[in-house]
């Protein structure tokens, strides 16, 4: 049975999630965090696209993107199978890597989409990776919640999503959402 098409046009919206194989890690250290990030930049330059927000959890991934020229597809391709390259190579290993194609949700919404982004942000709150969002202590950037917070803007998009939730949007400090 066929797959069910994907629905894609410029400026379409979707939350992406990808899952280690058997739901095991796809980042054993700080340096693999710091790989995927490095080739989300990479992919991004290649295959044009705006990140909104992500979180790296240790076994599975976040991303809220906007396409501009390309469909999820060729973007999730190239970015997951050179990470797939880069994590076999470094630990010995073969085949898969992802547990299986990425999943998408089309954001149709301005409510949804900051539903999800709330839902992106909290995630290592409530797995306890992280005690505080906003302590003021830079954790590894696993994650672009403190980029908000901060102003900072590694990937150049953060300001768009603080302008539809006002310029001092509610404090997640502590909340478990």
């Amino acid at each position: 049975m066929p797959r069910k098409k994907r629905i894609w046009f410029t400026g379409a919206k979707y939350h992406i999630t990808s899952r280690g194989i058997r739901r095991t890690s796809l980042f054993f250290d700080d340096d693999d965090r710091l790989e995927y990030l490095r080739l989300l930049k990479q992919t991004k330059l290649l295959h044009p696209f705006i990140l909104h927000t992500y979180c790296l959890m240790t076994n599975h991934i976040h991303l809220h993107i906007e396409t501009i020229d390309h469909p999820t597809g060729t973007i999730m391709k190239y970015l997951h199978s050179q990470y797939a390259t880069y994590f076999n190579h470094k630990y010995h290993y073969s085949g898969h890597v992802f547990e299986s194609r990425y999943g998408s949700e089309l954001l149709d919404s301005v409510e949804y989409e900051l539903e999800v982004n709330k839902y992106i942000h909290l995630n290592p709150l409530r797995a306890n990776m992280v005690q505080d969002l906003h302590s003021g202590v830079r954790p590894p950037p696993w994650t672009n919640a403190i980029i908000f917070s901060v102003r900072r803007t590694d990937f150049g998009c953060q300001q768009i999503i603080l302008s539809k939730i006002g310029e001092n949007p509610p404090s997640s400090r502590n909340a478990k959402g």
